[in-house]
């Protein structure tokens, strides 16, 4: 879904001995290819994925003995759960019904991954703290630098620190945790060195919906670079809000099917504290430049909560009920406008989209907008010179102010 989030997970593979790569940055051909195998009522992601993948087996180096694709599934309303059975059956069509996918889900938080080693999956849990770590730095970095380009270039190196990390083989749990450390305190050092005017006149947009689009800048047009152009800067729903989600869904469906004690709740519960303190240990060396940008540290009660009364938790489901509740903990934290970036026909946007309108009226008319993605289209340059008018006026008469880092200009 992401570019980081794609490049640290494939470190962690290669580091247990698996050659595994990223899909090739998406282009025309994407679409042409997922294009032959899609209705065109399919979400806009599930075209996108499959036509990346359909490019991988129509390259010149693939080998079906040698390849496999790793497709995660989630339970809900998204049809992002058909996308792996969908794909299966693709390659059965075209005689490559022998190449595995492998399918992880969202309904035991993922859990099935734990036959590959738990060292694996707390490593790459690791890794995906990191790479949200960084894509925060650079976004909160790249509207004020004053070096074009410097920005995206300290991010591209700073990758580059947490890979090899990521990657080397016959690591203990405790020396990779201090080796990532340092990796990310280089490349904090790295984001801190790029040179920037930190000027307190940008709206801040938060950005949130349907978890791929959001993520990929193919499929959203790059549209958080396109806010920075139009003079905001965007505050991106990380990807590690989602995995706090499933934690809790998790629980929670094991409390309603009688199984408060029991060792599968035992399970999860130790799984999402060594989580947390995973996270909190990843996150430290970032406490000054994270000042006025926390993320929430409990997921229900500082998103699902407040979204209870718009969206309840537990009869939605997805991103429509994340998108909601951020958007509320994102005006707390004094948020100049929302932008939801969902697929055309999404079912979490359209929900979304519903009752934003209400969530804006209940929280001092915060600007919120939603835009909708799709192969041929986008509205999103059409319409974001309205929606950043609507942000800057918004930002003179709000009543939550915003908290800035020592370093921002009064």
């Amino acid at each position: 879904m992401t570019y980081i989030g794609a490049r640290l997970a494939a470190a962690v593979f290669r580091g247990i001995g698996v050659d595994a790569r990223i899909t090739p940055p998406s282009n025309d051909r994407t679409l042409e290819l997922g294009g032959l195998f899609s209705s065109g009522e399919e979400c806009y992601p599930q075209k996108v994925t499959i036509g990346d993948f359909l490019r991988v087996i129509h390259s010149d180096d693939f080998d079906p003995d040698k390849h496999a694709f790793f497709m995660p599934i989630a339970e809900g309303p998204c049809r992002f759960g058909q996308y792996a059975p969908y794909f299966k059956q693709v390659l059965a069509e075209l005689g490559h019904d022998n190449v595995p996918i492998i399918s992880p889900s969202s309904k035991n938080s993922y859990d099935e991954m734990g036959e590959h080693g738990s060292d694996m999956i707390r490593t790459l849990w690791r890794g995906l703290i990191a790479s949200d770590v960084l894509r925060k730095m650079l976004l909160k970095t790249r509207p004020y630098e004053t070096e074009p380009g410097a920005a995206d270039e300290a991010f591209e190196r700073s990758i580059e620190f947490v890979e090899e990390v990521l990657s080397t083989p016959e690591m203990s749990a405790g020396r990779r945790m201090e080796a990532l450390i340092d990796a990310l305190v280089r490349s904090r050092d790295l984001f801190r060195a790029v040179p920037a005017r930190y000027t307190r006149d940008r709206p801040l947009i938060g950005v949130v919906g349907e978890i791929f689009c959001r993520l990929n800048t193919f499929s959203n047009y790059d549209a958080v670079r396109q806010i920075e152009a139009h003079g905001g800067e965007a505050w991106m729903s990380d990807v590690t809000e989602w995995v706090w989600y499933t934690n809790w869904s998790q629980q929670y469906l094991l409390k309603r099917d009688g199984r408060t004690v029991s060792l599968a709740m035992l399970g999860a519960k130790i799984k999402n504290g060594i989580q947390q303190r995973d996270e909190h240990k990843l996150l430290d060396p970032f406490a000054e430049e994270f000042v006025g940008y926390e993320e929430p540290h409990d997921v229900y009660s500082e998103v699902l909560k407040p979204a209870w009364p718009y969206l309840p938790a537990d009869g939605a489901l997805g991103e429509m009920v994340l998108s909601i509740g951020k958007s509320i903990y994102l005006h707390e934290k004094g948020i100049d406008g929302i932008i939801d970036i969902s697929p055309f026909s999404c079912m979490n946007g359209i929900v979304s989209e519903a009752v934003y309108h209400t969530v804006s009226e209940d929280h001092d008319n915060l600007p919120i907008r939603n835009f909708y993605f799709d192969a041929t289209s986008s509205n999103i340059e059409r319409d974001l010179d309205i929606f950043m008018e609507l942000a800057h006026s918004y930002r003179k008469r709000k009543r939550k102010p915003r908290r800035y880092p020592a370093y921002f200009e009064e």
